[in-house]
């Protein structure tokens, strides 16, 4: 996931119920492996401050919501938030489905292409024959 990001900022108050999302997904940031296949990608966590006392303690809209702030290698920042509901596994697919489109939108802008690629209609109807593999009879015995 790290490999599209150059940064990633996590934000939460402690006493929010809905941190667990955002706190599996910065313990998954700060693993090993994700470290391992970017290193030059920073992690921040930023602890938000406790409502006051005076709250109501059972108010969720006391705590501003938690999210995480990531910025792609090509500089675009998105932010997702983690309502009731969500999980680290979800905003995980958000991100890296997001990095592989902006990953295929750089190769073809460095191989010359127009972005978005247009494809003409005619050719989303044109059949593809397909490959056949050999058969093992086919194949030279080595």
């Amino acid at each position: 996931m790290l490999k599209f990001l150059s940064k990633v900022v996590v934000e939460y108050c402690p006493l929010d119920p809905r941190k667990a999302a955002v706190v599996e997904l910065l313990a998954q940031c700060n693993g090993r492996k994700a470290k391992d296949s970017n290193p030059a990608c920073s992690v921040e966590l930023r602890r938000l401050p406790s409502p006051p006392p005076s709250a109501d303690a059972g108010d969720q809209n006391a705590h501003p919501p938690p999210r995480v702030l990531v910025t792609y290698f090509n500089g675009v920042e998105e932010s997702f938030v983690a309502a009731e509901g969500a999980t680290a596994q979800g905003i995980r697919d958000q991100i890296l489905d997001r990095g592989r489109l902006l990953d295929t939108e750089q190769l073809f802008r460095d191989g010359g292409e127009k972005w978005p690629v247009l494809i003409p209609e005619e050719e989303l109807t044109m059949s593809f024959p397909g490959i056949k593999p050999k058969k093992a009879e086919e194949k030279p015995q080595a």
